[in-house]
């Protein structure tokens, strides 16, 4: 049976690349990005590949529910959910829009638990799930929290979502629920001068999501390897 996929923040920088990777795998891949057509224009470089696109802003709770149930009736199930969508907002303590930082929330942390929500109970009914949050080494305590307030507090309660729900699920052991820092990566986000290409940035979300079935689950990972929360 052909795995679905469904990647958010799916039309550029690292998101795209695990849409590239999934598909090359041979899965069927959902595409989930804010603009429709620009998913569509994207994807037609991908040549001979099963892609959906699905148009999905994550600053909307019930938007974000009304998508995932049509895209859940249409294509049956999803298998693997990927949670890439990101947004970075740089300013400081003192200078933080108090609404930036609710942006950074809503779509780092509920909207990928409003995904988590409608995906996980069918993953459970049948006994097959992976679910990958795109996280940061900023977001980490181990690593000092050192990036900006809204981006870095937001992914570190990404994380802290990611074990919560692994150890809920835990009596499921074929659904395995994982974060990953994808490193500084040369994206719209990360800038210029950062030094990994988006290909090397996805390479750990597209391992995750097909994880054996003895594969860990309530981990943070980097490069595949295990890295501390």
């Amino acid at each position: 049976m052909t795995p679905i996929v469904f990647v958010t923040g799916g039309n550029r920088g690292i998101g795209l690349e695990i849409v590239r990777g999934y598909a090359k795998a041979g899965c069927k891949v959902l595409m989930g990005c804010r603009d429709e057509d620009a998913g569509e224009e994207v994807k037609q470089d991908i040549v001979g590949a099963d892609i959906q696109v699905i148009e999905m802003d994550l600053s909307s709770e019930q938007a974000v529910v009304d998508n995932i149930t049509r895209a859940s009736a249409v294509f049956g199930r999803i298998d693997v959910l990927v949670n890439n969508a990101g947004v970075m907002d740089d300013a400081n303590w003192k200078d933080l829009d108090l609404a930036k930082l609710k942006r950074s929330m809503q779509v780092h942390l509920n909207g990928p638990l409003a995904l988590c929500q409608q995906v996980l109970p069918g993953m459970i009914d049948r006994g097959y799930g992976r679910i990958v949050n795109v996280s940061s080494g900023y977001g980490s305590f181990a690593e000092g929290m050192e990036g900006p307030l809204a981006y870095a507090v937001s992914k570190a309660a990404l994380n802290a979502m990611t074990l919560k729900l692994a150890n809920d699920v835990a009596d499921h052991s074929n659904v395995k629920i994982n974060a990953m820092c994808p490193g500084w990566v040369h994206t719209r986000m990360g800038g210029r001068d950062a030094p990994r290409s988006p290909e090397k940035g996805a390479e750990t979300a597209i391992w995750l999501g097909q994880l054996e079935d003895d594969g860990p689950s309530g981990k943070f990972f980097r490069d595949k390897k295990e890295i501390n929360w």
